[in-house]
């Protein structure tokens, strides 16, 4: 009997360890697939869950700065990258993602139906997701209390009436070193001027008293006053669509948004954020459904209220809100995507000895 009863216990101890073992392979079966991104990205969770759901997998996702900080990051990284995807890079820094070959290439079907302008020089390697245009805003309450006439062009910001008090001027830009929006500015300023005369005007800026911050959360939560309620700058280099974040997003009812955008001709840049699948991933063909999905209308139309950014694909519907308050320039500033590659780094080394000895 003793025997029966330690074989019976042994054959026990057998099952259990099989189906313990059964179990964490079948744990450790469910795919990773790791998208690395700036810290502004933000999706849905019932939208991750589709994904997750329809493929099998498991989605992670690598919030790594600003573009300019996370593009560097899966550059130093290229040899064991950390990420399968990476999402956010944008037209004023993919063609040093392209020099980097930090990609490998994949077209999706979907591709063929967006408008031509998100498709120029794409290489095959990377898929357009949305976009928006980086513009100065503004705090409307802080011009209608002092009676200031909103600048209406570039070469008006340098004016006296907008140099502020004590040394701090009414504009707060980012850094282009470090900075998506700060880069877009700089090449606002670069169209408008041109290579021999752009930094002259940046010296205008900073006599008047120009702010310069690192990042965008940075800019628009600490340094802007319609945001923080105690900035000191009542202009900040962000978005024409952060109006109606702030409408959304507001703690009371609003019947108007705080903020307006500066859209003239020539104030703005379109900014067009692109998704690439990294070098050495194991996760190919998961990657590529990734990509997928991000043009699907179940991704795209979450885009407008995640972060407050244009859907590409045509077929999306956009939210009322955001069709009510969101802008875009009709005659945004336009650089040759050729003379960016060929002249960033030294258009942000030159603005750096300017503005940051």
């Amino acid at each position: 009997m003793k025997r029966r009863l330690r074989v019976c216990a042994l054959l026990s101890a057998l099952l259990l360890t099989a189906g313990c073992t059964r179990a964490a392979a079948t744990e450790t079966a469910t795919p990773v697939l790791t998208v690395m991104t700036h810290d502004s990205f933000s999706v849905s969770e019932t939208v991750v869950k589709t994904f997750e759901e329809e493929y099998g997998a498991k989605l992670v996702f690598l919030k790594s700065g600003d573009t300019g900080a996370a593009l560097n990051r899966a550059i130093l990284t290229r040899s064991h990258p950390e990420a399968d995807v990476f999402y956010g890079i944008d037209n004023t820094y993919l063609s040093r993602a392209l020099q980097e070959q930090i990609f490998v290439p994949y077209t999706p079907t979907a591709l063929a139906q967006l408008p031509g302008e998100f498709k120029s020089g794409l290489s095959g390697m990377v898929t357009p997701i949305d976009f928006g245009d980086v513009c100065i805003n503004y705090d409307k309450a802080w011009f209608i209390e002092r009676g200031l006439a909103l600048p209406a062009t570039l070469a008006d910001l340098a004016k006296p009436a907008y140099k502020g008090e004590a040394g701090n001027g009414l504009l707060v830009v980012e850094n282009p070193a470090t900075s998506s929006p700060g880069l877009a500015f700089l090449l606002v300023t670069i169209a408008e001027y041109g290579e021999t005369g752009y930094l002259d005007y940046w010296r205008s800026l900073k006599q008047n008293g120009v702010v310069v911050v690192n990042d965008w959360e940075t800019a628009y939560y600490t340094n802007f006053s319609a945001s923080s309620g105690r900035g000191l700058q009542p202009m900040v280099v962000s978005y024409a669509t952060s109006p109606a974040a702030e409408v959304i997003y507001a703690s009371e009812p609003l019947n108007e948004a705080p903020t307006a955008s500066i859209t003239t001709a020539n104030t703005c840049f379109r900014q067009i954020e692109y998704a690439g699948i990294l070098k050495g991933t194991s996760q190919l063909e998961l990657a590529q459904r990734f990509i997928d999905f991000m043009l699907s209308p179940v991704f795209q139309e979450d885009l407008p209220l995640q972060m407050f950014v244009f859907p590409v694909n045509p077929a999306a519907t956009l939210p009322d809100d955001f069709l009510q308050y969101a802008a875009f320039a009709q005659e945004p500033a336009r650089i040759d995507p050729v003379l960016i590659s060929k002249n960033r780094d030294k258009w942000v080394t030159e603005w750096t000895r300017v503005m940051l000895p």
